[in-house]
């Protein structure tokens, strides 16, 4: 068993957890959480299950002590979550820190530590949380899609959107999502129908998402989704539900816009 918040994951916990499955015959990776803390402990375990499919990871929420100066009956506490929530007896602890000597005492099991994890990957759930970019490559690619800065740049056709978007990708060393849209509407002539756009909208968005996970701190996207709902109204005086649920959010919009001339 291998048991810890995860707040977020980083490579530190995943080479703790890559060691104890190479270790055990099978891992159980509990994740615990409290109310009100600020990563959702349903995206940690989502994360958990999407970096570590091959073991079982399960979700604590007791909120129990999380210190043992907190109770008098901290470990007993602590024994009996654990032995409901993995459901089975643990014969192996593995961790990076002390608890996890007379976590393995009072659960009856053998101690595995994992040796110099804090020397080797230098970072804490902490310091990521208070300053993402600074630890960004001890990130995975879930985690960094969730901590990722995004900057939408927005605006009319033929206003100069991409090329900003990827000198700004450039500027800052990291990548940009190209508009979906050019690439469909020119492979069909440049003809647009209303079927065309929940298949520009979703792959705009799906080219976002998988981008996140590989970018850097900031990530650029020329155009947004929300661009595809404005089209709709323009061109066929109505909007598919679907288009507006696909709107997402940036932390940064740039409008690009170019004004034109009155030249009669």
């Amino acid at each position: 068993m291998v048991l810890g918040k995860f707040m977020p994951p980083h490579l530190g916990h995943l080479y703790l957890i890559d060691f104890a499955r190479r270790y055990a015959d099978e891992l159980t990776v509990v994740v615990g959480s409290l109310a009100g803390e600020p990563i959702e402990g349903t995206l940690r375990v989502s994360w958990m299950q999407e970096l570590f499919p091959q073991v079982h990871v399960v979700h604590l929420t007791d909120e129990n002590p999380q210190l043992p100066e907190q109770h008098p009956d901290f470990w007993n506490i602590w024994k009996r979550s654990l032995e409901r929530i993995v459901g089975r007896p643990v014969d192996l602890v593995f961790a990076g820190e002390d608890y996890g000597g007379p976590l393995a005492a009072v659960l009856g099991a053998q101690f595995i530590p994992v040796n110099g994890m804090r020397s080797l990957v230098p970072v804490s759930g902490t310091k990521i949380r208070d300053n993402p970019g600074a630890s960004w490559s001890y990130l995975p690619p879930p985690v960094r899609a969730h901590f990722v800065r995004r900057v939408s740049v927005f605006g009319p056709e033929s206003t100069g959107k991409s090329t900003l978007t990827r000198r700004l990708a450039e500027h800052f060393g990291t990548l940009w999502v190209p508009e979906y849209a050019r690439g469909w509407l020119e492979a069909r002539g440049g003809a647009v129908c209303p079927e065309d756009l929940p298949v520009i909208s979703r792959a705009q968005r799906a080219a976002e998402e998988a981008l996140a996970r590989l970018c850097g701190p900031l990530l650029f996207c020329d155009t947004d989704p929300s661009a595809t709902p404005i089209w709709s109204d323009e061109l066929f005086g109505s909007c598919d539900p679907v288009l507006e649920e696909a709107v997402g959010r940036y932390d940064l919009t740039l409008v690009r816009w170019a004004w034109a001339q009155d030249r009669g």
